[in-house]
C-alpha cells in the first residue's frame, strides 16, 4: 500500500533520524513501530506523510505514485490520517466541531471559511458514534477526559476516509486501561476499514498484544520486523541495547474487548 525506499532522514546539524530504510506497509495490517526515545519511531513514522521529509530516497503510494510534488503529497495527506500524542485539538471548539477539520481538505480553502454542509456533519456525527462519543458531540472537548480526547481525535482522522491511519506515541500521556481501549479501538477500526495502521509506541506489552506486525528501531535502524510473538528475551535485549533496559513486562496479554458506549474514558 505505502513502499519506503532508502529513506533516510538527516536533521540540520547532521543528526541522523533515519538510516536507509526500505518497507513496506499493507492494508489491514496493525503494526506497531516499538522502541525506546530516540530509537527512530517517530521519525519512520512522520516519514510516512511528510511530517518528516525524507533526505534521500523515495516514498510510493498505491493509486497514487512516488510522492513529493505538492499535488501528489495533498492528494496522500487527504487519505492519510494522523492521531497526535497531544491530541491536537482546538479546546475551545466541540466534539463535532473538531471532527469536522477532518473535512476540510475535501473543500477549497474559500468554502472552507463557511459552516460546512449538513452532508459533511453526518459524517463527523458518524465518526463520533464509531468511538462511543455520539453523546458528547456538543460538548467542548476541554471539558472531556484524556481518553475521551484521544478518542475525538480518531473520529477526526476516520473523518477523513482514510486508507492509511498513523498514530504517534497516543498512548503515553493515558492511564493502562484507557491506553488498552484505544488501541483497541484502532485495530478494530483497521480491521473493519481494511487500513494500513501504523502506530508507534515504546510499551513492550502493548505491541504484544495488539500487533499484527511489530517493527522495531535501535538508534535510527530497522533491526527486527515480525510478528510480536517472535519477541524473544534476546531480541528485546537487542532492541533496547545501549538505550537502557527494556520495559519490565514482556508477557503477552490477551487483546481486551470494551463497549465503548459504556466507557466513561
Amino acid at each position: 500500500m505505502i513502499d519506503l525506499n532508502d529513506v533516510a532522514i538527516t536533521y540540520r546539524g547532521g543528526a541522523v533520524g533515519l538510516h536507509p530504510t526500505s518497507i513496506r506497509f499493507e492494508q489491514g495490517q496493525f503494526t506497531i513501530l516499538l522502541g525506546s526515545s530516540g530509537a527512530g519511531k517517530s521519525t519512520l513514522l512522520r516519514s510516512l506523510n511528510f511530517l518528516n521529509r525524507p533526505s534521500a530516497g523515495t516514498i510510493e503510494v498505491e493509486g497514487i505514485g512516488r510522492l513529493g510534488d505538492r499535488r501528489s503529497l495533498q492528494r496522500h495527506r487527504r487519505q492519510t490520517g494522523m492521531i497526535f500524542q497531544g491530541h491536537q485539538l482546538i479546546e475551545r471548539l466541540s466534539a463535532l466541531q473538531n471532527v469536522l477539520v477532518g473535512r476540510l481538505g475535501y473543500h477549497s480553502a474559500l468554502r472552507t471559511l463557511f459552516p460546512l454542509p449538513l452532508d459533511e456533519q453526518c459524517i463527523a456525527l458518524e465518526c463520533l458514534e464509531r468511538v462511543g462519543l455520539a453523546h458528547k458531540a456538543l460538548e467542548r472537548v476541554d471539558r472531556l477526559s484524556g481518553g475521551q480526547q484521544q478518542r475525538v481525535g480518531i473520529a477526526r482522522a476516520l473523518a477523513q476516509k482514510p486508507k492509511l491511519m498513523l498514530a504517534d506515541e497516543p498512548v503515553a500521556s493515558l492511564d493502562p486501561a484507557t491506553s488498552q481501549r484505544v488501541l483497541s479501538l484502532l485495530k478494530t477500526i483497521g480491521r473493519e476499514d481494511g487500513l494500513a495502521t501504523v502506530v508507534s509506541l515504546h510499551q513492550v506489552e502493548l505491541a504484544q498484544a495488539f500487533a499484527d506486525r511489530v517493527v522495531a528501531l535501535a538508534h535510527g535502524r530497522v533491526i527486527f520486523d515480525g510478528r510480536p510473538e517472535q519477541l524473544t528475551p534476546q531480541l528485546l535485549d537487542e532492541i533496547y541495547n545501549h538505550a537502557g533496559p527494556a520495559p519490565a513486562h514482556t508477557t503477552a496479554v490477551p487483546i481486551p474487548t470494551f463497549n465503548l458506549d459504556s466507557v466513561g474514558e
